[in-house]
């Protein structure tokens, strides 16, 4: 089935348009994205290792993904996680929206998008960790002092490091 996006405008606002996934995005649209931090509680944060095929293949970030049209962004990242991991959400709490040229890509096809990645943080969580192999390669628990410098995704060290220094803002799709 084919699967389709809300179109958010440069201020973070639905436009009531849709985006078909896999289709070129327009200059000034943009694409909302959700991300989780999963914490163990003991000190160590789950990340997830791109699969082979996927763009930037190999590299480890946290769980996340597209949300679909018409979803809320805790309904979206609820099921990413679940998809990619395994791992059922129990509460989580924001940790931060973040938007601006560090979330601007360009695929290796030449496509362009824009993001607004509005990223939460979990403590609570149910079920056993397992891979969805078209979309993860490999899932760990890495320390929150030690997390790979390489290759680990730009976005992720964006994130922890903006973190640091709370820069959240209000967003009209947080449910």
């Amino acid at each position: 089935p084919m699967e389709y996006n809300d179109i958010y405008d440069k201020d973070r606002k639905r436009t009531g348009r849709v985006h078909l996934r896999g289709t070129p995005w327009r200059k000034g649209e943009y694409g909302l994205v959700v991300c989780v931090w999963v914490y163990d509680g003991r000190g160590h944060f789950l990340l997830t290792r791109r699969a082979k095929g996927k763009s930037f293949a190999g590299t480890w970030e946290n769980s996340g993904g597209a949300a679909k049209a018409g979803e809320t962004s805790r309904q979206a990242i609820a099921r990413e996680l679940f998809e990619e991991t395994g791992l059922k959400a129990g509460k989580m709490e924001l940790f931060g929206v973040f938007s601006g040229p560090e979330l601007h890509y360009v695929y290796p096809n030449g496509d362009e998008v824009s993001n607004v990645d509005i990223v939460y943080l979990c403590r609570n969580y149910d079920g056993s960790l397992k891979c969805q192999e078209e979309e993860v390669e490999e899932l760990r628990f890495f320390p929150a002092d030690a997390l790979p410098e390489y290759p680990l995704h730009k976005k992720e060290r964006w994130q922890f490091a903006t973190a640091k220094t709370p820069v959240y803002r209000d967003h009209p799709n947080i449910a």
